[in-house]
């Protein structure tokens, strides 16, 4: 790990309860023309395992292992994987600036809201490309914060975007991420990189209650909250406010919530 980063959100109920919404379909779709049975792949920042396990149903009997920081997420990961029956996956904790993994040994490196997370992602992007085949791939997604949007205009969502962005900075992180991914990735020595972007778009009122709520609870009870006290960056009156508007905003009949990411695919 470099400088001073941190995991801005933390593993909280309420972050998991998000995380664990992802797949292949809703959070990788840019690389599905990429996956065929048979690679072998490496997945950065694995979190709870749902994209890994979906890559690994994909790509069988093709190896795919996960790599995330935390040792209690890559348990539960791994008894996820268990609980699925799946044997060509596996979950290990690992450091993305030195992976426990040999020279051109995989197929396709991932990794999903991960970027934005690191203070050096040009250094992570050349251990992707040490790890990967030639002729492999790297593909990396990464949401920009600068990017979302939401009705209707709530003063409260206007202090915790600034919050937000202000917090993982100060993590040492780049809430932009997701417009430098194909900077990144030519600096990184890659010369051959398609970039694409992708929504993720929240309006029903079933996905406002979860999306909202989730925000709510995440606001005040998960690390963002702890990390924006400790900077001075908001008080609990400030993240109180944050939290009422977030509900406010899933009571709203026309709430609509997007969120803009950048996508990458990387060929070594």
């Amino acid at each position: 790990m470099a400088g001073q980063e941190r995991y801005t959100h933390g593993h909280h109920e309420s972050v998991l309860r998000s995380h664990t919404w992802r797949t292949v379909d809703n959070s990788a779709a840019y690389l599905m023309p990429h996956l065929r049975h048979g690679l072998n792949v490496l997945d950065v920042g694995s979190g709870p395992g749902t994209i890994t396990i979906d890559l690994a149903r994909r790509v069988s009997p093709g190896q795919v292992v996960g790599v995330d920081a935390s040792p209690e997420i890559v348990a539960s990961a791994t008894g996820l994987a268990e609980d699925n029956g799946l044997h060509n996956v596996r979950f290990e904790v690992g450091d993305a600036y030195r992976l426990e993994h040999a020279d051109d040994s995989v197929d396709i490196v991932h990794a999903h809201q991960v970027l934005q997370h690191v203070a050096d992602p040009v250094a992570v992007l050349r251990e992707f490309r040490r790890v990967t085949k030639p002729g492999g791939i790297v593909a990396a997604r990464d949401v920009d914060w600068g990017g979302t949007i939401w009705a209707p205009s709530l003063p409260g969502l206007d202090e915790w975007i600034r919050v937000s962005q202000a917090v993982q900075r100060t993590n040492g992180g780049d809430p932009f991420a997701g417009r430098n991914l194909k900077a990144w990735a030519l600096e990184a020595g890659f010369e051959s990189v398609e970039s694409s972007a992708s929504v993720w778009c929240f309006a029903s009122d079933a996905e406002r209650e979860w999306w909202g709520e989730s925000w709510s609870v995440r606001t005040l009870e998960s690390d963002f909250a702890a990390h924006a006290i400790e900077t001075g960056l908001a008080d609990l009156a400030v993240l109180r406010t944050i939290s009422e508007s977030w509900l406010q905003w899933a009571a709203a009949p026309d709430g609509w919530y997007a969120m803009v990411h950048g996508e990458i695919i990387a060929t070594v």
